[in-house]
């Protein structure tokens, strides 16, 4: 386990490990993962049967860094997942298993989902 005091950080990870027993990432369904940190969001796509990260985008990413978005964080957390969106769809991936990581589904991480599929991502 997580090596850490904080009670909500070790119920999440607790989650995380529970959720990742079942969701597992092929390359014809590679699994997009999310990590919300206080500041930024990350979104990566992960092939789990070689261990690659296909695709990855954050909040600070060069595309993304200097541009203003209405809603603050939400709102960036948006645009992260239309980017992820796009890039996926450059490398020829369609469909993805949508992994949340032990963080509730509303906030930012249902604004990377939606911006996600606003793209044509299929999850």
């Amino acid at each position: 386990m997580k090596r850490t005091t904080n009670p909500k950080v070790k119920a999440r990870y607790k989650r995380k490990l529970r959720i990742r027993k079942k969701i597992f990432g092929t390359e014809s369904r590679p699994r997009l993962s999310v990590f919300r940190s206080n500041r930024h969001i990350f979104a990566q796509i992960i092939d789990d049967n070689k261990g690659v990260t296909l695709v990855a985008t954050s909040s600070f990413s060069p595309e993304l860094k200097n541009k203003e978005v209405e809603g603050g964080k939400v709102g960036m957390a948006q645009e992260v997942g239309r980017l992820i969106a796009q890039k996926a769809k450059a490398k020829g991936i369609k469909e993805v298993v949508f992994d949340r990581s032990g963080y509730l589904f509303h906030g930012r991480v249902k604004a990377l989902a939606e911006g996600a599929r606003e793209e044509g991502l299929v999850f």
